[in-house]
């Protein structure tokens, strides 16, 4: 067989990375990485206010750089072989563009204006908007549009976000022709159409975030947006009716990008996804397999046959979408606003005392530097051993994993985090212990919501970031479950992911179950559930549950 080589692209929060794989193997050629320069300073951004905005020019930088990095690593046999490319990105993160699809803030006079950049997936600001939509979808007297969404609307998604930037800022709402996720805009301009009405929007966004459905005739009518606000007016006939799955292709490169690449115009670009989407692909998900993508936060998915699932709606979760994850299966997303961007919080509190070595006189620059660097490093591995050793039942710390909201189950972004029975006696291993565990019991909310929905799992497999370096927090997981925990052996499984899609979209491979066949790395690690640990942490779940109730029943207060 002529060998054959395709790209996948994975923005995720901080950085997009890039890899060339084997269409036939899955062995990794080249990979690449380029952290967004803009975001990496903070810009455009307001924790304070749950504000996180990206700017589409470090997009574009990332993408050009990252492929470019890659294919200056491989042969030229391996280039004139690059069939196909594909690309993931976080979701629901979307952007204001003009008549021809382009981001407003690549436009003349939006240039440092956020509301006119990528409103990023954890951009909480729309939490009013959010309340406004369910509301109205409950009480409108037509059908509830969030049926397959949860039943609750998030702040993290799309209208919700384009409502609260068309009622802040009144030169975006003028200027905006249409709105488009992160996922739809590359794959549109690498193909060149970015027109907002004829590029090929992902069935997985407008699925999961956009309260797109078939039976509806694909987005909820005119009639209901003006319900919610009458400035949504409008919007809808200026977005899209048609969805699509991964494994179709959105077009092939432009002259412009080939030639900015090096690569063949005949190279398929396919209709672009959701990262933990791809990265479950990646990690090669199963019928009833939860494939939880553990990062900065976390996406749980699970994939189920069409006619066994076909009179369940699942409440509380990010939606159930047919195709969404792998085309003829249904796609149910759940997951946590907040995972490892816990652990990095807890991190930055507590080095803070750190920064008086940059006012000592007593060392030089240099060494400063380099003991910094050092500390940052051993700070999260030294934690997690001590936590280790503290008998479970010895704990008297409990935590709630609220810090940026509740995704699921039951979206509710106003609510915060907590930590309950601190002492003078309490240290730093002992509350990073009860972080750890708090993620791990957010965790095992999820996975009770499907089983009292009645949607088994049977396995559960874990990729991203913390799930291939946190030994002790994926030990903790499986305990707190108790169910084993696989971890893929790839190191980028949602590019990886990515690349199995480019290589169904370019017809290398026929389905996405013979590319995971085919591309597959499978796991490099299982984590088993310690048989004493299991009681006790089901014990402490009970107190983690009832911390939430009280917070959740102050907050509504």
């Amino acid at each position: 067989m002529q060998k054959a080589y395709v790209i996948g692209v994975d923005y995720g929060t901080d950085s997009v990375r890039s890899i060339i794989v084997d269409a036939q193997n899955g062995e990794e050629k080249a990979n690449s990485v380029f952290y967004y320069p803009q975001w990496k300073e903070g810009l455009y951004c307001n924790p304070s206010k749950n504000q996180f905005r990206q700017h589409p020019q470090d997009y574009l930088d990332g993408l050009k750089e990252t492929i470019q990095n890659c294919l200056e690593g491989v042969s030229e046999e391996v280039k004139k072989a690059i069939k196909g490319i594909a690309i993931d990105t976080t979701g629901s993160t979307l952007v204001a563009v003009n008549e021809k699809g382009t981001p407003l803030a690549l436009t003349n006079g939006f240039e440092k204006n956020p509301n006119a950049m990528f409103v990023l997936w954890k951009d909480h600001t729309a939490a009013k908007e959010a309340g406004e939509i369910n509301q109205v979808a409950r009480t409108w007297g037509g059908e509830d549009y969030t049926k397959f969404e949860g039943g609750i609307y998030s702040s993290e998604w799309y209208w919700a976000k384009i409502l609260h930037v068309i009622r802040e800022d009144e030169s975006v709402r003028k200027s905006a022709k249409s709105w488009v996720e992160h996922c739809d805009w590359i794959p549109a301009v690498l193909t060149g159409n970015t027109n907002p009405k004829s590029m090929k929007r992902s069935r997985c966004a407008a699925g999961h975030k956009a309260m797109w459905h078939e039976s509806f005739d694909g987005l909820p009518p005119d009639e209901f947006f003006k319900k919610i606000d009458p400035l949504l007016g409008g919007i809808r006939e200026n977005l899209f009716s048609e969805t699509y799955t991964s494994d179709v292709p959105a077009g092939n490169l432009t002259k412009e990008w080939a030639e900015l690449l090096g690569l063949s115009e005949e190279v398929v670009v396919a209709v672009g996804a959701y990262d933990a989407h791809f990265g479950a692909v990646g990690g090669e998900i199963a019928s009833y397999t939860l494939s939880k993508v553990i990062g900065t936060s976390t996406c749980d998915i699970l994939i189920a046959p069409m006619e066994e699932m076909s009179d369940k709606l699942v409440k509380g979760i990010c939606g159930q979408v047919d195709g969404s994850v792998v085309p003829g299966m249904l796609g149910l997303e759940a997951g946590q606003s907040a995972y490892g961007d816990i652990y990095a919080w807890f991190k930055k509190l507590i080095s803070y005392p750190l920064s008086v070595i940059n006012e000592s006189s007593l060392i030089d620059e240099e060494t400063k530097e380099k003991l910094l660097k050092e500390a940052a490093g051993q700070l999260i591995p030294k934690l997690s051993e001590e936590a280790s050793k503290i008998a479970i039942e010895d704990s008297q710390i409990v935590a709630v994993d609220w810090m940026n909201g509740r995704r699921t189950p039951d979206a509710n972004q106003l609510l915060k985090g907590a930590i309950m029975g601190l002492n003078l006696g309490s240290d730093a291993p002992g509350i990073f212990k009860a972080l750890v565990e708090a993620t791990a019991f957010g965790s095992k909310a999820i996975v009770e919501r499907f089983l009292e929905e009645g949607v088994p799992i049977k396995q559960v497999i874990a990729l991203g970031g913390v799930a291939k370096k946190s030994k002790y927090g994926m030990q903790v997981l499986a305990d707190v479950l108790n169910m084993p925990i696989k971890v893929a052996t790839s190191e980028q499984t949602c590019a990886l992911g990515s690349a199995m899609f480019a290589a169904v979209a370019s017809g290398i491979h026929a389905t996405v179950g013979e590319a995971q066949k085919a591309m597959g790395s499978g796991f490099d690690a299982v984590y088993e559930p310690i048989p004493a640990n299991v009681p006790k942490y089901a014990a402490l779940y009970k107190e983690y549950q009832k911390l939430g109730k009280f917070i959740e029943g102050n907050t509504k207060a």
